[in-house]
């Protein structure tokens, strides 16, 4: 095909000398396409030598190509241009050979080309939510809210302009409505489905059973959103029917698996959040969905798989309700070299908004970060092998059921298995050692000659899990061609692959040293039955560049909100964190402020006469303190804690007082989180003690809750690997670590706390701090600063109680 086809004449005149300079060696260009197709715009990107180019594919565009010379002039496709041309395919990318002079060009793969996209009129979609909009007929008492209409445009105008939009956006804003209706009149106008991720599964609930239908409803086209949850939430059918057939007769009616098979009968979903019970985490590890034991085509329970329904449904689904977590397992199968174009563990998409984006960069962190402890090894070994009542189970007594396998092969896994146990239980001795008396350990060139048994430990595990993968990998090779696509076979084969991660993952620690991206760190564990267990983790010490690699860079449009990204009216710390520096020319950070009346509804307090929380009496002082701050509001608040001993403390001494003055105490922990909230909501003149996740996302209106006491500023713990390690990163840097990532972490996590208090226009209340640096050190004007306007009541701790009173009474 003469180049003319395919290139305008300035294009291929510029890539014709580009040749020529570079002494007619192969030069890797990347390639833009104009309106009618022809590559315009070129940037040489390498220079190769005479036989090969590098496969630089990774920052083109979908509908972009790569083009590179073949100085023989033969243009037939080697098999290196071949595997370049399929991994840049997956990306829509296209690639073409060129002569030296440019004079014929060989097409290896065609481009994607972007269909053209029908813009959203924002103002147009803005009226919607405005007065006598389509959205406010359909809610009755509804208000218009500026801030909310400002963000449906900004929304809109990312869609439109393929920007990336840091959202921040007060409580009441109504930023799900915001989102909403710009993704679904995207995907309606483009046929490009959109991602909505959040935090929890409860957000993902709330936006399929409130929002979604009252949003798309608005639309004359029928729009499908479907929920998707990681495949750990629903039921196996097969693993199902071998734990029945294990537990055999003693399985009784009553059992929690014989409930969970009757069930199973008529559910529609397989889901275990609409199962009438809660069966325990140990009885549903049994029989949930797996990747690992996933037997996909050769599964005899194929047709009644509750995943493949899901899959199913979400094959044609115009908007896509994830949560972070699965959302990331998908991306990192697309980095990994699933493509961009083809289903990973979600259906293709084109755009992404992140709700609740605050918690990216630990939704990411904790994804991204690996694990070893005893019962995961013990879990691998039970899959091979194990023997209940009498009975053999496992794979490798389905190996053995294998017609005209040799008999011998598989005699020596009992002996090999008992080494990996015996290894591993080495292993988690010498890490319980390491951590000792704490709650964890990192590794660090100050602490290398202390490691050294945890080390030598982890290369014993290493060696046996080799061993044992050897043992496998030899079975399934004497496995006979006409047995080999068995369903035993291919759990072999998953097996053989976790084993191998697990023996990679010692390998990682035994390397430590030379891993500088990734942090090294013990975690003291406790089970079912108290007994301490370690954790082996490897964390990674910054996310930034993976978002950018697996979310940023490769996807048009995403939308980041929530109520706390800035410190300060500055996003820049939680851009620093997310990765999003390196795209700045295309992100917009704004702000929508809440429309709720906290001036006249909502007053700051703390007290003047708290003592330092470094101090040996603050605990005493706070165990004091709050009976007289509940009191004040008649019970009906919420006590946030930093630590778990802090609060075990607190309620000890306080729970009496409590008891004495007529109001109910919950404390986190008791009972299941959402039964506790329930709880406190329909106790009105009742308590509840909590700490860490109910910072965020308790969201309880009206008189239940009109006072949120923070007991302390919420700084990370110091002694957190993962916060020193990333804190001595940024110190290397040249930065300040308190400045640059504690202070305004805290301050982020502060702001959600604050955000308990009002949840409605009418909701009024006090939120009490009972931290004297927020008076006392400079920094406290930071955290003060970041909060919407309120009255205020700095005083001693009697004064304040008496202010909170009349507050309440007003």
């Amino acid at each position: 095909m003469k180049a003319l086809e395919r290139f305008t004449p300035q294009a291929a005149a510029y890539l014709r000398t580009a040749i020529a300079e570079a002494g007619c060696v192969e030069v890797f260009a990347a390639g833009k396409l104009d309106e009618a197709g022809l590559v315009s715009e070129l940037v040489v990107a390498a220079r190769g030598v005479d036989d090969a180019v590098p496969a630089l594919a990774g920052f083109l565009d979908r509908g972009d190509v790569i083009v590179h010379n073949h100085p023989s002039g033969v243009l037939m496709a080697s098999q290196a241009d071949l595997a370049i041309a399929a991994r840049a395919g997956e990306g829509g990318v296209g690639s073409y050979i060129v002569d030296n002079d440019v004079a014929e060009v060989y097409v290896v793969a065609e481009p994607v080309r972007a269909k053209a996209l029908i813009a959203l009129d924002e103002d147009q979609l803005a009226g919607v939510l405005d007065s006598g909009g389509k959205l406010a007929a359909r809610l009755p008492g509804y208000e218009p809210r500026p801030s909310q209409l400002g963000l449906v445009r900004d929304a809109a105008a990312a869609f439109n302009n393929g920007l990336i939009l840091a959202a921040e956006a007060g409580t009441g804003v109504g930023k799900s409505f915001a989102y909403l209706i710009p993704a679904l009149a995207w995907a309606a106008r483009n046929g490009e489905r959109v991602v909505v991720s959040t935090a929890t599964i409860n957000l993902q609930r709330q936006l399929m059973d409130k929002d979604l239908p009252v949003a798309s409803s608005i639309f004359k086209k029928k729009l499908k959103a479907v929920l998707v949850k990681g495949r750990g939430n629903y039921l196996c059918v097969n693993r199902l029917r071998e734990a029945l057939d294990e537990e055999g007769l003693f399985a009784g009616d009553d059992s929690p698996l014989r409930r969970i098979d009757a069930w199973s009968q008529n559910s529609p979903t397989g889901d275990r959040a609409d199962l009438s019970f809660w069966p325990d985490d140990a009885t549903w590890s049994r029989v949930c969905s797996e990747a690992d034991e996933c037997l996909g085509l050769r599964c005899p329970y194929r047709e009644s798989c509750f995943v493949l329904k899901v899959r199913k449904d979400a094959a044609d689904a115009d908007i896509l309700v994830a949560n972070h977590h699965i959302l990331f397992s998908d991306l990192a199968a697309r980095r990994a070299g699933a493509g961009y174009e083809a289903r990973a563990v979600l259906p293709p998409f084109n755009a992404i908004v992140f709700d609740e984006a605050h918690a990216i960069e630990s939704s990411a962190t904790s994804f991204f970060s690996e694990e070893l402890a005893r019962y995961s090894v013990y879990k691998q070994l039970g899959r091979l092998y194990r023997e209940r009542r009498g009975r053999k189970f496992g794979i490798v007594t389905k190996l053995q059921n294998i017609r005209n396998l040799p008999p011998d092969v598989l005699k020596n896994f009992p002996a090999a298995s008992d080494a990996v146990r015996d290894a591993m239980d080495e292993l988690d001795r010498a890490a319980l050692a390491l951590i000792g008396d704490g709650q964890n350990y990192r590794l660090t060139p100050a602490t290398r000659s202390r490691s050294e048994p945890l080390l030598e430990a982890a290369g014993v595990l290493e060696r046996a899990l080799r061993s044992l993968s050897d043992l496998l990998k030899t079975a399934i090779e004497e496995v006979p061609d006409e047995s080999s696509e068995e369903p035993p076979v291919h759990e072999a084969k998953l097996s053989l692959r976790r084993l191998s991660e697990l023996a990679g993952l010692c390998a990682r620690y035994r390397g430590w040293e030379d891993d500088q991206e990734s942090i090294f760190w013990l975690d003291r564990r406790r089970n079912a039955q108290g007994e301490a267990f370690s954790q082996l983790c490897v964390t990674p010490l910054d996310i930034g560049q993976m978002m950018d690699e697996a979310v940023f860079h490769p996807y048009r449009s995403v939308i980041c909100t929530s109520a706390t990204l800035s410190v300060g009216g500055s996003f820049a710390f939680w851009k620093r964190r997310v990765g999003l520096t390196q795209a700045d020319e295309r992100t917009v950070c704004r702000e929508y402020s809440s429309p709720f009346p906290f001036k006249r509804n909502a007053i700051l307090c703390a007290a003047q006469d708290a003592p330092d929380p470094t101090s040996p009496e603050w605990q005493e002082w706070i165990n004091a303190a709050l009976p007289e701050l509940v009191a004040a509001s008649s019970g009906r608040a919420l006590v946030l804690f930093t630590s778990y001993t802090a609060l075990r403390s607190a309620w000890d001494a306080v729970r009496p007082k409590l008891d004495a003055l007529g109001l109910s105490s919950y404390r986190q922990g008791d009972d299941e989180r959402s039964r506790l909230l329930d709880r406190f909501r329909d106790d009105v003149a009742s308590v509840l003690f909590a700490t860490d996740s109910f910072w965020e996302g308790v969201d309880l209106p009206g008189e239940t809750l009109q006072h949120v006491i923070i007991t302390k500023l919420p700084f990370r713990v110091p002694t957190d690997p993962v916060q020193m390690a990333r804190s001595e990163a940024i110190e290397r840097r040249g930065g300040n670590a308190f400045m640059d990532l504690s202070l305004p972490d805290a301050v982020i996590r502060f702001k959600q706390g604050f955000g308990r208090l009002i949840r409605h226009s009418e909701d009024r209340g006090a939120v009490t701090v009972l931290d004297s640096r927020l008076l006392k050190k400079r920094y406290g004007q930071i955290f003060i600063a970041s909060l919407p306007e309120t009255r205020k009541s700095f005083k001693n701790l009697r004064e304040l109680c008496a202010d909170v009173r009349s507050f309440l009474e007003e």
